[in-house]
């Protein structure tokens, strides 16, 4: 099993009264993708385990990075590009300068989230990202994508997920093109060595920043669809409300709702949670 076990914490006399004391977290972002957020989760007194959940791989099959090529020429017929994740605007960055040396005039790109936003802004291009809220429907709620007709988008997004985005443009005129960068696969554990992980770790919260991560997590503990009594308290962060009910759903009992799946939403949902519990405890 390629995990990070986490024994790395804050030492030294303050490491007791840091704000994330006593907090032994599961971060399960894709290998590589969750250093600085596990460097700053430990820098404020936290336990970091590591137990990447999904994978992000560049496609490769023939036909579909043919198919990303001619979009990705052709970028200078749209008048903007969507980025849906991080992995989209890496990766799709990475596509464009290979084609594009200078971008295209008056092409003006959307992101999904902050994280997202960042990344977009290394281009000399606006970028538009919702202040709101990190999801599907915030990102529609922007000015820019409501009156959309005859305009042509190119949405940027790994194969597969929810189609809201496209199917809201197109019913607003838009025509949409998706291109396909990357590909999800999650990665096989077994479930004796992922509760042996939680056990050993003493493991009393865990990070999900999408809804195909949370339901890896709950495939991996549940019995027969149901999640054991002794799990039901692990305090999960989530990126958004839509997640949050689907992590109530499996039956989680504290779920956390980040707004968001940066650095700075997880590090604010883990601190409020864990002054909560601390709170909880001293009043009894």
């Amino acid at each position: 099993m390629n995990v990070t076990a986490g024994a790395q914490q804050a030492t030294g006399e303050a490491a007791g009264v840091l704000p994330l004391a006593g907090l032994s977290v599961l971060l399960t972002r894709p290998a590589g993708r969750a250093d600085t957020q596990a460097a700053a989760i430990q820098s404020l007194g936290g336990r970091v385990t590591q137990l990447p959940l999904l994978a992000i791989e560049p496609i490769t099959e023939r036909a579909a990075v043919e198919r990303l090529k001619t979009f990705i020429m052709a970028l200078d017929n749209y008048d903007a590009a969507i980025f849906i994740s991080t992995n989209a605007a890496t990766l799709g960055l990475e596509w464009i300068e290979n084609y594009w040396p200078q971008l295209p005039v008056g092409l003006e790109a959307y992101a999904v989230g902050p994280g997202t936003a960042e990344i977009l802004r290394q281009l000399p291009w606006p970028v538009h990202c919702s202040d709101v809220g990190v999801t599907s429907e915030h990102l529609l709620a922007l000015p820019g994508l409501q009156n959309v007709a005859g305009k042509r988008i190119a949405l940027f997004r790994g194969q597969g997920g929810r189609e809201l985005l496209a199917e809201t443009l197109r019913e607003r005129g838009a025509r949409v093109d998706y291109l396909e960068i990357y590909q999800r696969r999650v990665p096989e554990y077994s479930r004796a060595d992922v509760l042996k992980l939680i056990g050993d770790n003493a493991i009393n919260a865990a990070l999900a920043t999408s809804q195909q991560i949370l339901d890896s997590l709950i495939a991996l503990l549940c019995v027969e669809g149901h999640l054991p009594q002794t799990l039901q308290d692990i305090r999960i962060v989530v990126p958004s409300q839509r997640v949050r009910e689907h992590a109530l759903a499996a039956g989680f009992r504290h779920v956390i709702d980040a707004r968001g799946a940066d650095d700075k939403a997880v590090l604010t949902s883990l601190q409020e949670c864990q002054a909560a519990s601390v709170d909880r405890k001293e009043a009894k």
